[in-house]
């Protein structure tokens, strides 16, 4: 597999350093284009979480194209050394926090700060996605109200879930990798009561 580059924005055509070994899932250009393709409308000044950000590649591209913020969490030491080098290949870490942990440790925590965009992309087949995005719905407040999740798996990984605080609104697979797309439900006051039901 070539080298992860960036794709669009200010930093278009720098090549992303891979992290070593075989540990983590890149996401194809293919797939990448489409995503952005999809965000691109919304994406200036928004606020993006990179889980199991392995090289960056999804941040550091969000970065490239005008989003405001990006939080990069990775449990590697090596991966997050990775990250570390391809935002300064790329010259964009202004505006960013780097993270080595826990991913469901950290998505169990209150919320610091809401985000517009939550990308879960974890190793494959051992359904960390579902693990990851039911820590998201539990707490909802990562995401801003008309914010998404949005996982990328492989085809053969996915499976409905049921979620109290969000809802699946779309899918696009593009070869063997699928992006799923979750939007936060919307939140129903009694009009009498102002009581969120």
């Amino acid at each position: 597999m070539s080298a992860p580059r960036v794709i669009g924005g200010s930093a278009r055509g720098r090549r992303l350093r891979p992290v070593p070994g075989d540990s983590t899932r890149p996401i194809t250009d293919r797939a990448k284009e489409a995503l952005f393709n999809i965000l691109q409308p919304s994406l200036q000044g928004a606020a993006l979480l990179d889980v199991f950000a392995g090289t960056g590649a999804v941040g550091i591209e969000a970065l490239s194209r005008g989003a405001g913020f990006v939080r990069f969490l990775d449990n590697k030491r090596v991966a997050v050394e990775t990250v570390r080098q391809n935002l300064q290949t790329t010259g964009l870490g202004q505006g960013t926090e780097i993270f080595l942990g826990d991913a469901f440790a950290h998505l169990a925590g209150m919320p610091g700060r809401a985000f517009d965009y939550v990308f879960i992309a974890p190793p494959q087949y051992h359904k960390l996605w579902q693990r990851a995005l039911l820590a998201v719905d539990a707490q909802p407040d990562w995401l801003v109200d008309d914010g998404w999740a949005i996982v990328q798996i492989d085809p053969r990984e996915y499976e409905a879930l049921e979620l109290q605080n969000l809802e699946e609104f779309d899918q696009r697979k593009y070869g063997n990798t699928l992006l799923v797309f979750y939007e936060r439900k919307p939140v129903t006051r009694n009009q009498e009561t102002g009581v969120v039901a």
